[in-house]
């Protein structure tokens, strides 16, 4: 990886990358404020969190009595223990909400799901210690950004077929006009002189809204798709200006 100054990641969501490269300076954001405020309590009281998620069972009315909390109603620890929870337990691990935000997917009925990894917990607090957690758009998040700050973005993905709908992980869908909107960002970046890396659908329609751009292709595995074509290995686009 070339060398950067600052670390920025619009699209937090799991935060591999992040994890991966542990970042000295790095500003994190997402729209979600579920999975922002889980970071946070990971970050300043892993202990507490880990302490709450023990509490939890893995049965299916424990797991649907939990999943009808208003998350709104709870302080910030016992949120981010929901979140984490419903995430461990819920089927394949998806995160999705309905039009009023509400976590809506069902119960994934595993054997011995890891609802506490207390070691995973404590390694994730320590990677954050440094990192600015924002609940914020894309834009907002990358806004300070400069020359020789390096800008991961990975957006809902691009439908693979016509038919399919964007992902809700937030009550907002991230649709075409987004997308593009997010592509001029990403050359206004590029001309302010950022390192800038994008992943997305291997479809024509982001091939075009990133052509000039250093296009790879990458092998990946998705286990959820309304469509056959769509599961198991197909090939995803990494998009890079470096």
């Amino acid at each position: 990886m070339t060398r950067y100054r600052r670390y920025f990641e619009p699209f937090l969501g799991g935060g591999a990358v992040f994890f991966h490269l542990q970042p000295k300076n790095a500003v994190l954001g997402d729209l979600n404020a579920e999975l922002i405020n889980c970071y946070k309590m990971v970050k300043e009281q892993p202990e507490e969190l880990i302490a709450l998620l023990k509490k939890y069972r893995s049965t299916e009315k424990h797991f649907y009595q939990t999943r009808e909390i208003n998350p709104s109603k709870l302080p910030p620890l016992e949120r981010a223990s929901r979140f984490i929870y419903l995430n461990k337990t819920c089927y394949n691990g998806l995160y999705r909400v309905n039009s009023n935000g509400m976590f809506n997917v069902p119960f994934g009925r595993y054997q011995h799901p890891s609802i506490c990894d207390a070691a995973a917990i404590r390694a994730a607090s320590l990677a954050l210690k440094s990192a600015q957690l924002k609940i914020s758009s894309f834009e907002k998040t990358a806004a300070t950004a400069r020359r020789g700050d390096f800008i991961y973005f990975d957006p809902p993905y691009v439908p693979l077929s016509r038919t399919a709908s964007f992902t809700n992980y937030t009550s907002d869908d991230f649709d075409e006009a987004a997308q593009i909107k997010l592509a001029r960002l990403v050359r206004e970046l590029d001309s302010l002189g950022c390192l800038v890396m994008v992943s997305n659908s291997d479809t024509e329609f982001v091939r075009e809204l990133y052509s000039g751009f250093v296009i790879e292709t990458a092998r990946c595995n998705r286990a959820i798709n309304s469509f056959a074509a769509g599961r198991g290995s197909i090939t995803e686009l990494v998009i890079r200006n470096y």
